[in-house]
């Protein structure tokens, strides 16, 4: 479980690195999203993960690392806009985005820890496109719960489900990235 944990954290630094130098071209223009609105962005690059999965054809030309990245990043920023709300424009500093961001990163390891001790490891023996359908499906039940409100009688709420997308997402890059790295 330590190279788990080595190799997640290897992919966080990979995704921090991109928020960041965005975060600098860009600022934090994403304060202004509603949650749907990044549950949608979400759902377009999951979407183009799958096209390319299902098809094996790839017009634009990246391949789909950039699109985990996406949904890993993201997913932060929709658990940031869960807790702050939306803004009407940039009303969060570089330093404060960065430290929110790191935030929540920890909070999806402390997450993935337990689960992959309770699971033991059963990610390592799943295909990269049991993530992409997985994370397809919380998207589904992401915007089912924002189409009640967040009034669900039994279900986790979105957050858990932002979660549980990064960290598919982060087990798809490790076995795109770093396992590919090993060989």
């Amino acid at each position: 479980m330590k190279d788990t944990n080595k190799e997640f954290e290897q992919v966080m630094d990979i995704c921090r690195e991109i928020f960041s130098k965005k975060l600098h071209d860009y600022k934090a223009a994403w304060r202004i999203m509603r949650p749907e609105s990044i549950t949608d962005q979400i759902f377009i690059k999951a979407k183009r993960i799958r096209g390319i999965e299902t098809t094996g054809e790839n017009a634009v030309g990246e391949d789909i690392t950039g699109d985990f990245i996406a949904i890993i990043n993201y997913s932060i920023i929709g658990l940031i806009q869960l807790e702050l709300g939306y803004a009407d424009f940039d009303d969060l500093g570089p330093e404060k985005a960065l430290t929110e961001y790191d935030r929540h990163a920890t909070e999806a390891l402390e997450l993935m820890k337990k689960k992959n001790h309770d699971y033991d490891e059963a990610w390592r023996g799943m295909r990269i496109s049991s993530y992409t359908d997985l994370i397809l499906m919380k998207l589904f039940r992401t915007k089912q719960i924002e189409d009640l409100e967040g009034k669900t009688l039994v279900s986790e709420g979105i957050a858990a489900n932002y979660m549980d997308m990064l960290n598919y997402s982060v087990f798809g890059l490790i076995k795109l990235l770093i396992e590919k790295e090993k060989k």
